[in-house]
C-alpha cells in the first residue's frame, strides 16, 4: 500500500465578536496549496463561548476548503479529458 500525508492547518483569529478561520491544505510534496475560509459571528443575544465560534468558523471553512478540492479536482479532469465534469460532495 502507498500511503501519502496531506496536512490541514487551521489558523484561528477573533476580532469584535468575529470569529475567522482558515484551513490551509498542503498536498503531499508538491507546492499546490488550497485555502478555504470561514467565519462565526456571536449573536449578542448568544453566550459568549469562544469554542463554538472556534468550531463555526473552523467547519466553514473546512467546507470552503472541500470545495476549493472539488474544484481542483473537476478543472484537472477536464484539463485531461476536454469534456466538462461535475462533481459533487
Amino acid at each position: 500500500m502507498n500511503t501519502k500525508n496531506w496536512n490541514v492547518e487551521i489558523n484561528l483569529g477573533e476580532q469584535e465578536g468575529l470569529t475567522h478561520a482558515e484551513a490551509r491544505l498542503v498536498v503531499g510534496e508538491t507546492t499546490k496549496t488550497l485555502i478555504g475560509s470561514g467565519t462565526a459571528r456571536l449573536s449578542p443575544s448568544d453566550a459568549d463561548v469562544p469554542e463554538i465560534g472556534d468550531e463555526l468558523a473552523t467547519a466553514r471553512a473546512l467546507s470552503d476548503l472541500a470545495h476549493r478540492l472539488l474544484d481542483t479536482a473537476a478543472g484537472e479532469i477536464e484539463a485531461i479529458t476536454h469534456e466538462p465534469v461535475h462533481l459533487y460532495a
